[in-house]
């Protein structure tokens, strides 16, 4: 279920994404459109909108996302590249959406270059919680017109409209 909530210690919407038996957060400001050459810049891209959004240490970040990707890459396939880590001091999952202006190569198992980016970050003790948060983020993705809709949104306000508002992938449009 998508519910945008108005968290009384910020004053700001919060889409909070729960499918099944994922929860996780993604503010609005955790959502961008942006510019990458490479991998590399990605990763730092993404921990910078994880950092700024969520008040974390963007150096940690950036370290548990490289970390993870050196294990294999998080290249899910189909244009869509799913960085995740687990990070000390989080009480529940938080992601940040990144639309890239153009493909770029993320060492994707199809071999693909992705156009859309979905950073996950856990807590370090979240266990069967960040699989599952990871598999509703895979089944939101998979979607191909949720896909779709998202890769051809025109700037950062449709992209949180999508988010508010998908059908046709299993999330809740209760916009209460």
């Amino acid at each position: 279920m998508l519910e945008p909530t108005t968290p009384p210690e910020h004053g700001r919407k919060t889409h909070i994404i729960q499918l099944m038996n994922a929860n996780f957060k993604l503010l609005p400001e955790a959502v961008a459109i942006v510019g990458a050459a490479d991998k590399a810049q990605i990763l730092a891209l993404l921990a910078e909108r994880l950092a700024a959004a969520y008040a974390l240490d963007r150096d940690e970040v950036l370290e548990g996302l490289e970390e993870r990707e050196k294990l294999g890459s998080t290249g899910f396939g189909s244009g869509v590249a799913i960085p995740h880590a687990r990070i000390e001091g989080l009480k529940h999952p938080v992601a940040a959406l990144l639309k890239l202006e153009t493909s770029v190569n993320f060492d994707s198992a199809d071999g693909m270059p992705v156009d859309l980016v979905i950073g996950l970050l856990s807590p370090s003790n979240a266990g069967v919680a960040h699989l599952h948060a990871l598999a509703a983020i895979s089944r939101m993705v998979r979607d191909e017109a949720t896909y779709e809709a998202l890769t051809g949104a025109n700037d950062v306000e449709a992209l949180n409209a999508l988010l508010t508002n998908l059908s046709g992938s299993g999330i809740d449009r209760d916009a209460a």
